[in-house]
């Protein structure tokens, strides 16, 4: 408890209504789009450089870590200053929708392989493939909420530039992760950071962040 305290308390008052918006959203449609899919026919895009690509179990590790990558980060961007902040919720909401809108007209599964070798790692990717089904993959949201993190940073000099670039770093190796653990193929990652760099383009030229001034009441 005092942990989860001292987290919220790092939390700047403008960005906790946007914050929670974009949690309720992300699982809203993550899991809502699951109700479409009776009776769909889905369609698999792995290509021959997927099947190419080993399966590597100790990297379900940097798969399930990026849950922390991405706390971090969206608190430090939403520390930023308040239109930086807006912004960047503004486009994750943006990039959720379209990922909601295309698994509904274009739902997507791979064929996971089967994990035999007895590790803890591979015990870990096994558990991950029960709990999270073959669906939901064309753009992966892995890859581009990973990517929001690198590019709301990436010119706010206010960041330590050591951390701006370990930031693309994690965006990377989770993006690499979501590869050789069979959770995605290559299409679905480029789909994915090539929707957050949209996204991100379109909040701040279209000014789409300002709504949540109205969210927030301001002026």
């Amino acid at each position: 408890m005092k942990i989860i305290k001292k987290i919220y308390n790092y939390i700047p008052e403008y960005s906790i209504k946007p914050l929670i918006l974009c949690v309720i959203f992300n699982f809203t449609i993550y899991s809502g789009v699951r109700l479409f899919y009776k009776n769909r026919v889905f369609h698999n895009l792995t290509l021959y450089f997927d099947n190419r690509i080993p399966v590597i179990p100790i990297f379900v590790l940097v798969y399930f870590g990026s849950y922390i990558f991405w706390i971090v980060n969206y608190i430090l961007i939403s520390n930023i200053n308040k239109d930086h902040c807006y912004r960047f919720l503004m486009a994750d909401l943006l990039g959720k929708l379209i990922c909601g809108i295309v698994y509904v007209t274009f739902p997507t599964t791979n064929i996971r392989p089967d994990i035999i070798t007895p590790d803890v790692f591979s015990d870990m990717l096994r558990f991950l493939y029960n709990i999270d089904a073959a669906d939901n993959l064309f753009p992966s949201i892995h890859c581009l909420v990973s990517w929001y993190c690198f590019a709301g940073l990436r010119n706010c000099k206010t960041v330590p530039y050591w951390y701006r670039y370990f930031s693309l770093f994690m965006a990377i190796m989770i993006c690499i992760s979501t590869l050789v653990t069979k959770q995605h193929v290559i299409i679905d990652v480029l789909g994915g950071v090539m929707l957050a760099e949209l996204t991100w383009q379109l909040s701040s030229r279209l000014q789409l962040y300002k709504t949540f001034k109205l969210i927030n009441q301001e002026v």
